[in-house]
């Protein structure tokens, strides 16, 4: 039983042992996992806001170089002198000197509209008359308030000119205006889908005016709408910044009085992540198996050999070393737990064995060859009692025997142990020791029953010891079952 309970015992520590590890090898595992995911995400949201910065300032400056260049071939108009000092509006222009005039300045205003597919590339009077390609949509948007709101659009005090786009809510066209003197203005105009070539790249760009509404965008439908709140919401009073939160990146940088913007939803941004999350808490699910395993290995290797020292040690413990059969501690230990746990209805048969003059043996042949026949009974004991018997021995000659086999009925009982204790007596007359040494052994044997003898083993072995001095009182040689009537005559 000591040697279950501690068989048992290390089992209960093995698995704590591994329950300990594998709780310990998890959570680390989920920690470095956890940590490693939080500083993934703060890096590639940081890397991808880097990213989108600088994309959107190379976009700015891409529109900036648009809209100089643009300027640049406006600007081309007055390499002729005539057209900074030709004023149309002048009372004392010579009317077909006049005519020459602003066919000259037409014709050269036309070959430098084909240089980019202007709309419109004109110079426009005071008193609405134009010269250059003016086309009938500018004409009919405008009517006869041509010079007086094509003025307004000039924003730069400085440089005399201005970038507009949004009259009458009309976004397809952007226009560039520059005063050329006091009673003319130099315009051109071109639809905002020429700034393909300036946002060539990213789906999310939008090119935004001072007012927060959309001049350009990859997805043409915004183009003239609002920008959306929550967009707007986050860049409102911001010059050049790039900020990105759960739901939205967005980057910002001011062109002249107009903006360009990238929003990117955050949940677009961190698919990548999600991937990556996926691939870390596997891998770190695997290592945490793959080290659970390992540490039961380590676990199995280590307590092995503690098992069977423990094993050797309780084997040493409770075996008696001369007969190899249970010694006195460990029979009356497994024996007093199997009767203490047998129920009142089954029936238990306990046999004592003393060996009859066994003195003799030692005097006459010497104690190794008294030892050498106590192996002997030991190997007897084996052999005639069922496996499901417990043998010992008790004393220096004298060895006991549960029945623990189950039997129907008390009869039965009584003559299986019978039947064992006149094979015993057999076997003792013809082993080995007898015949090698010319010597008869006898055996006096006491038998009591459980439940009838007594209701624990203390009891059940005082009544068999009862019995056993019955058969030696009656001559040796002999097996007695006890009696209520040898209490009294044992006391005599």
């Amino acid at each position: 039983m000591n040697q279950k309970k501690s068989i048992k015992n290390i089992r209960i520590i093995q698995i704590s042992m591994i329950i300990g590890y594998a709780v310990i090898v998890i959570s680390t595992a989920l920690i470095i996992t956890a940590l490693a995911l939080k500083k993934t995400d703060s890096l590639m949201k940081n890397k991808v806001t880097s990213l989108t910065s600088s994309l959107n300032v190379q976009m700015k400056l891409n529109l900036e170089s648009y809209m100089s260049r643009m300027e640049t071939i406006a600007t081309l108009a007055f390499g002729d002198e005539l057209s900074y000092k030709y004023d149309a509006t002048d009372p004392n222009n010579d009317e077909y000197e006049a005519i020459n005039i602003e066919k000259s300045l037409t014709d050269k205003l036309y070959s430098l509209c084909i240089m980019e597919n202007f709309v419109d590339y004109g110079i426009v009077y005071r008193n609405n008359r134009t010269v250059g390609k003016i086309s009938n949509a500018t004409s009919s948007l405008f009517g006869d308030k041509l010079f007086t709101e094509l003025g307004k659009m000039i924003n730069n005090p400085n440089s005399n000119d201005g970038w507009f786009t949004g009259y009458e809510n009309n976004y397809k066209r952007i226009y560039y205006v520059k005063s050329v003197h006091d009673n003319a203005l130099l315009f051109i105009s071109f639809y905002s889908d020429e700034l393909n070539e300036v946002f060539d790249n990213p789906e999310t760009l939008s090119d935004i005016d001072q007012d927060y509404n959309t001049i350009y965008s990859k997805n043409h439908s915004e183009t003239g709408s609002p920008l959306p709140e929550e967009i707007r919401s986050r860049i409102e009073g911001h010059y050049s910044a790039s900020l990105i939160d759960n739901d939205y990146l967005v980057s910002v940088n001011k062109c002249g009085s107009w903006y360009v913007v990238c929003s990117i939803p955050t949940k677009i941004i961190l698919n990548e992540k999600t991937e990556i999350t996926n691939y870390m808490i596997l891998t770190g699910v695997i290592a945490a198996l793959v080290a659970v395993l390992v540490g039961s290995y380590l676990s199995y290797l280590l307590i092995k050999p503690v098992k069977a020292l423990v094993n050797d040690l309780e084997n040493k413990a409770s075996t008696d070393r001369l007969t190899g059969i249970n010694n006195k501690l460990a029979f009356e230990e497994l024996s007093g737990s199997c009767i203490d746990n047998t129920p009142k209805r089954e029936h238990k048969a306990l046999i004592i064995l003393d060996l009859d003059d066994f003195k003799s043996v030692n005097d006459n042949f010497g104690h190794a060859a008294g030892d050498e026949l106590l192996k002997e009974i030991g190997d007897i004991l084996r052999t005639v009692v069922s496996k499901d018997d417990y043998i010992g021995r008790i004393g220096g000659d004298e060895f006991c025997v549960l029945v623990n086999t189950k039997l129907s009925s008390t009869d039965e009982l009584r003559e299986y142990a019978a039947d064992k204790c006149v094979e015993l007596e057999v076997r003792l007359r013809s082993c080995k020791f007898t015949t090698e040494h010319d010597a008869s052994i006898s055996s006096s044997i006491g038998i009591a029953l459980f439940p009838e003898d007594g209701s624990d083993f203390s009891e059940l072995y005082k009544a068999c010891d009862k019995a056993l001095y019955f058969s030696k009182s009656k001559g040796k040689n002999r097996y007695s079952f006890y009696k209520p009537e040898m209490e009294s005559e044992g006391d005599k």
